[in-house]
């Protein structure tokens, strides 16, 4: 019995840590403070060290319990990416997530050396550990202050975030192994690098084609879609793991091809994905916390945060500026992208590997590992929203973006039914204004439910409901955001939506529902100011196109780079002016 009640305290003890965990991040939205630092902070006071005088350190548990919640971070990363934006960007944050992390690690190498008084390999292992990002925390900061990243530089940091990883993983195994086992010829450790880059694609992409199969194809009991997901995500890890392949890599592709094909129940899963997230990482970090005991970490916080310096102003610019070089980031972007690397959830997960396999010096890189995650998060996760500010990468967001409730239709997986409340300043209570795939079909109002034709009309206040293709459904958040009215276009903005210059006409008409009479479908929008302009755009020039005003927002080499759509305002200038701009157009075109 007295196990029993060991037991039963050890799950209470849990319990309490994890609810105040979920509570504490009341005060982090609060005050913006970055979540990963206030779980460490709930699990160092628990600890032996701190008031709740716990006395953990089994290692062993805490690996099992990072590498289960890494996996679900990973796969609901992939899960929330759509294609567009991965092959968008493919390139620049493929590079930084592969040779720049191998970059700022040897540049961490010989700071480590000097520093801590450790062999090169030693060094090298430090600044494995510490080379990932966490993008999760920065989305997190940005979002709760308000600001909206240009859509480039925040696509890199989300691609980025999401591919790094296996390879700091990667990279640290095998530094371990060396110092385990001895030194490996260079080319023997690149084949084992192809063979787990190789193998970890394979199971992610069979991975995640298996799991939309059974999503589709498979009748399960209402509710277990989403639990069905999550598990298979763990399972395509474990096994890719257990096959010498990166399960992180293969985990992060399955969700990747899960949430860019067609499946059942999606809407349940990314909502269930939220959930599991959040546990894993409230249970990860508090664990790691616990691990963390304060009179130790003094021993290595001045060296610690020595480290931290050189990685935050030496070694991630110099990788970040060295790996998109190639790539037409302006200099303030990448100052942005170099800042904005927290370090996160990887780097104390990797620095408890050695612990796990009691490698000499274990203690340091954890120690090192720990500081340099605190300084991080302290430093650069209190600042990135004033520095985004500050280099112009991001503005303030003026819009509430409205709750969307998602209902998959049974017996179909290509459209489903979204609901939003109709918000006073909504581009559609406005004007009217609504992509021509969304399908009005619900209207809530009160305690009645309405068909369109009984609402004559939809009014502020109303709950609507519209039929939509599936992987359309999220951009009718911003059709229904609560924006305040625009006096006129801000040629200094990106407007109400943003799209880049390349995007073909006829992928507007089709997504906005904007009717482009006359003109070739397939002309790109830098194509279609040049030739209505009939001169070189300049910043700030507006073509208006039936209810939307494109406003040319970015201008490189005489062609329009990005492009703002506004719902335009009616047009009141006088008659003689609408002519004379009627006929310029009739002229030019």
């Amino acid at each position: 019995m007295d196990v029993l009640d060991t037991v039963s305290i050890g799950i209470l003890l849990g319990a309490i840590l994890v609810l105040a965990g979920i509570l504490s991040s009341l005060v982090a939205l609060r005050f913006g403070a970055p979540l990963l630092l206030v779980f460490l902070i709930v699990g160092m006071l628990a600890g032996e060290s701190g008031p709740g005088g716990i006395r953990f350190d089994d290692v062993r548990l805490t690996y099992i319990v990072g590498s289960v919640a890494l996996a679900l971070i990973l796969f609901d990363g992939g899960l929330r990416t759509r294609f567009a934006t991965f092959q968008s960007v493919i390139w620049p944050a493929g590079t930084l997530a592969t040779v720049g992390v191998v970059l700022t690690a040897a540049i961490m190498a010989p700071a480590a050396v000097y520093l801590l008084g450790l062999n090169w390999i030693e060094g090298l292992l430090v600044g494995a550990v510490v080379a990932s990002t966490d993008a999760a925390a920065v989305f997190f900061l940005m979002h709760s202050r308000g600001l909206r990243l240009r859509p480039r530089v925040g696509a890199t940091i989300e691609v980025e975030s999401g591919t790094n990883d296996p390879i700091a993983i990667f990279f640290t195994i095998v530094l371990i192994e060396i110092l385990l086992a001895g030194q490996k010829p260079w080319s023997e450790i690149a084949l084992l690098l192809v063979r787990q880059a190789l193998l970890g694609t394979l199971m992610g992409l069979i991975g995640g084609r298996l799991i939309v199969v059974v999503l589709n194809r498979v009748s399960l009991p209402q509710g277990l879609h989403a639990p069905f997901v999550a598990t298979a995500a763990i399972v395509i890890f474990a096994a890719s793991q257990a096959l010498e392949a990166s399960g992180f890599l293969a985990v992060y592709l399955a969700g990747l091809v899960v949430g860019n094909r067609a499946a059942r129940g999606h809407g349940m899963i990314l909502a269930f994905m939220d959930a599991a997230t959040w546990l894993g990482q409230i249970a990860m970090f508090v664990l790691l916390g616990l691990l963390a005991w304060p009179e130790r970490l003094l021993n290595h916080v001045v060296p610690g945060l020595a480290v931290a310096l050189v990685l935050m102003l030496v070694a991630r610019p110099v990788a970040v500026f060295v790996t998109l070089a190639p790539f037409a980031f302006t200099f303030r972007e990448k100052l942005f992208i170099s800042w904005v690397g927290l370090r996160g959830a990887v780097g104390i997960f990797l620095a408890s590997i050695p612990l796990l396999v009691n490698l000499p010096n274990a203690q340091v890189y954890f120690d090192i590992g720990f500081v340099v995650v605190l300084v991080s998060l302290l430093v650069q996760g209190w600042t990135v929203s004033f520095v985004a500010r500050k280099l112009r990468i991001a503005k303030r967001r003026t819009d509430t973006f409205s709750p969307r409730i998602e209902l998959d239709l049974p017996g179909q997986k290509a459209q489903e039914l979204v609901g939003y409340p109709v918000m006073p300043g909504s581009p559609f209570l406005r004007r009217g204004f609504m992509p021509s795939w969304a399908k009005i079909t619900l209207v809530i109002r009160g305690e009645r439910v309405l068909t369109p034709e009984e609402a004559r009309g939809v009014h502020e206040g109303d709950h609507v409901y519209l039929l939509a293709p599936q992987d359309k459904a999220q951009a009718l958040d911003r059709f229904f955001a609560d924006l305040p009215p625009p006096s006129s276009p801000d040629p200094r903005l990106l407007g109400d939506f943003f799209v880049s210059g390349d995007v073909t006409l006829g992928a507007i008409a089709e997504i906005y529902g904007i009717s482009f009479e006359g003109v070739d479908q397939t002309m790109m929008l830098s194509d279609f100011f040049a030739r209505r302009l009939g001169r070189t755009p300049q910043p700030g020039a507006i073509l208006r196109v039936g209810d939307v005003a494109l406003v040319a927002h970015r201008v490189r080499d005489d062609r329009v780079i990005t492009v703002g759509l506004q719902l335009a305002e009616e047009d009141t200038s006088p008659w003689w002016r609408r002519l004379w701009t009627g006929l310029r157009r009739y002229v030019t075109e």
